[in-house]
């Protein structure tokens, strides 16, 4: 322990590296090519299931793809520091991908009925980062 150290502060924030699908699903390119090319990407199966969410596709295909999302995610935040809990702030552009990916996984999961899920995953989103809770779950939600 160093002096002066904050034993109460918790975790730091986790910043996820830049994600190359972002910049290509930025440019227009279609978001299935995206996710072939970049399948390890948060942000790519964030836009595909945001895409099936505003088709008004079955919520069980917007689950599926958020679901891969997010445990792509959860991948990528483990290979960068992340222990299982802590800030994952929205103002990070890079951790958006996640974020998006775990909000949509709880409005799918509350559409199916799957309460426990839906509980769970914006509880997290919440506590990952308020900021992202309120953009997508209020918003959305």
């Amino acid at each position: 322990m160093s002096i002066g150290q904050d034993l109460m502060a918790g975790p730091p924030p986790t910043h996820l590296p830049e994600d190359p699908a972002a910049a290509a699903l930025a440019s227009g390119q279609d978001k299935y090519a995206v996710a072939k090319q970049f399948p390890a990407s948060p942000f790519a199966w964030a836009a595909l299931a945001g895409q099936a969410a505003e088709d008004q596709s079955d919520p069980v295909t917007i689950y599926a793809y958020a679901r891969v999302g997010y445990h792509r995610s959860l991948d990528m935040l483990r290979r960068n520091g992340w222990k299982g809990h802590g800030p994952v702030p929205w103002e990070h552009e890079p951790n958006r991908g996640f974020l998006m990916c775990l909000a949509l996984l709880a409005l799918a999961a509350q559409a199916i009925g799957e309460t426990d899920e839906w509980e769970r995953c914006s509880g997290f989103l919440r506590d990952s980062s308020q900021t992202a809770f309120d953009e997508l779950l209020t918003d959305l939600g």
